[in-house]
């Protein structure tokens, strides 16, 4: 008996010993249980999407027309989806709700960009206000570039020069009177010699064809889809040869540079035409902190100024033509404001352009249709957060598809149809800020589009003159096309070719 107790005694310890492991396992999972579904319930899942292939993700399938994919992914997905590209995961944000909590309510959270190489390259390592990371040095430069730069005053101060310009260019154009003209060519020639001008003074447009080459350059090896920016592994690599084409750009961009900064030294303080290149030199290394400025950080700038205005502006320039030439009316409705402003003796000038309510119409609407930058430039969270019900990664690239949103027929009645009246009528105060997120042709927030003001104004300036002081009809047999070409740049994929005709009946006022 006492030997059964003993083994009734072990069993008792062996089975007391097994249950409290069990327990103790019960236990530990049930913990780690509960913090599996309190961790599901506090990280919220990801934004659904298509799936992609191993390694390449979704890439083989993006296409060329990244807008249009990306709206028919938002009509299967929801407004807000990802997609893996490579090892980048992207987030695209299709409606107006989704976007005012990253343009609104954690615009600091999203206030850095995602430059891919060939940006970063000719950017100065992302020392710009475009694509540098939210910060001091970030807020200096903006505050400096928005406020001093491009105010009112400084621009007023830089008119006579773009007026030289506009006028030179209403000279050419008539010497094309009665022949086919490439409308592009004549807005991206204005545009660059204005912005020129504008930057470092009288510009002497021999060099503008040079200018031009490298600005087409440039701007194709920024949006030309690199693996470098897919696989940042295989950068040093540089398999498509873009960074060393772009390297040889920012080479002939830094002579150009390095000419002007030389021209400006050599003249005494006061001496020569008022410019932003002699504004900024003047801010350098400065004493002020809040003020001063490295010559890196300049030629960023100047960079931002002349990439960001020139092509956007041109493109624009040939987007509003195309649509007033395909709508007869509104053409006239354009041409009649600017007789009753302006008159019939003599040139626009931009102090005019307040009083040009109509023309600004139209182009608020070509902007609606054709937006320059369909999906805006995108941001880059600084750390985890949730958008819209999902979580977003740290440094996720998050697109905003504005052409989507500016097309939506829930948010616009019949969305396709032209109609600057649109602009005018209701109780709506449409601007090219962004405060009505239906409407973010330069983005919304603090990283909207820094140049805005110098490329509204020359956009105006250059397409009130051009108007004025031509009729414009298409060569006979021609038609005139809608179709959009994808990239950084939303670009007309057939040049509008039109005949100018003179509206002056006193020619000397041509020159």
């Amino acid at each position: 008996m006492p030997i059964q107790t003993v083994m009734d005694g072990s069993s008792l310890l062996v089975q007391f010993s097994a249950i409290l492991l069990a327990s103790l396992a019960s236990i530990l999972f049930i913990s780690w249980a509960g913090r599996r579904v309190l961790g599901k319930k506090s990280r919220l899942a990801l934004p659904p999407g298509p799936r992609g292939l191993p390694l390449v993700g979704y890439l083989p399938f993006l296409g060329t027309e990244l807008h249009l994919t990306f709206a028919k992914l938002a009509r299967i997905y929801g407004p807000i989806f990802k997609v893996w590209v490579g090892k980048k995961m992207y987030v695209v944000l299709s409606s107006p709700d989704v976007v005012r909590e990253v343009v609104r309510e954690k615009d600091v959270i999203f206030a850095n960009r995602d430059p891919g190489v060939a940006s970063r390259l000719i950017t100065y390592g992302a020392n710009d206000i475009a694509f540098r990371d939210y910060g001091a040095e970030w807020r200096k430069m903006r505050k400096i570039f928005a406020h001093k730069m491009l105010g009112n005053a400084t621009l007023d101060a830089s008119f006579e020069l773009r007026r030289g310009v506009v006028e030179k260019s209403v000279k050419e154009v008539y010497k094309q009177v009665g022949e086919p003209v490439r409308i592009g060519g004549v807005g991206l020639m204005t545009v660059v010699n204005s912005m020129m001008a504008t930057i470092w003074g009288s510009w002497d447009d021999g060099g503008a064809t040079d200018w031009r080459g490298l600005l087409g350059e440039m701007m194709v090896l920024i949006a030309a889809p690199n693996v470098s920016d897919f696989f940042p592994t295989l950068a040093w690599l540089d398999l498509q040869g873009i960074a060393g084409r772009m390297r040889g750009v920012f080479d002939q961009l830094e002579a150009v540079f390095e000419v002007a900064i030389a021209r400006i030294r050599s003249r005494s303080k006061g001496e020569g035409d008022m410019n932003l290149l002699r504004y900024l030199m003047g801010l350098q290394d400065g004493e002020d902190p809040t003020s001063a400025l490295s010559m890196t950080q300049i030629k960023g700038m100047l960079i931002d100024t002349a990439v960001g205005g020139t092509d956007t502006t041109s493109t624009i320039f040939e987007w509003t033509l195309t649509e007033l030439l395909l709508h007869p009316q509104e053409m006239k409705a354009v041409q009649d404001e600017l007789t009753r402003v302006v008159g019939l003796n003599n040139l626009v000038i931009e102090s005019h352009l307040s009083e040009l309510k109509y023309l600004e119409a139209a182009v608020k609407e070509t902007m609606r249709i054709h937006p320059a930058f369909p999906l805006l430039v995108p941001r880059r969270p600084s750390e985890e957060t949730q958008v819209g019900g999902y979580t977003i990664p740290k440094d996720a690239t998050v697109f905003v598809n504005a052409w989507a949103i500016h097309r939506d027929p829930s948010l616009w009645d019949d969305p396709l149809e032209f109609r600057p009246k649109r602009f005018l009528d209701g109780a709506e105060k449409w601007d090219f800020s962004g405060n009505d997120l239906r409407y973010l042709p330069f983005g919304s927030g603090r990283r909207i589009c820094p140049g805005l003001p110098l490329a509204e104004r020359a956009l105006m300036y250059t397409l009130a003159v051009i108007l004025h002081s031509f009729n414009w009809e298409v060569p006979k047999g021609a038609k005139i096309g809608l179709e959009e070409k994808f990239g950084i740049v939303m670009k007309k994929r057939e040049p509008l070719v039109a005949i100018p005709s003179p509206r002056f009946s006193n020619l000397e006022i041509y020159g």
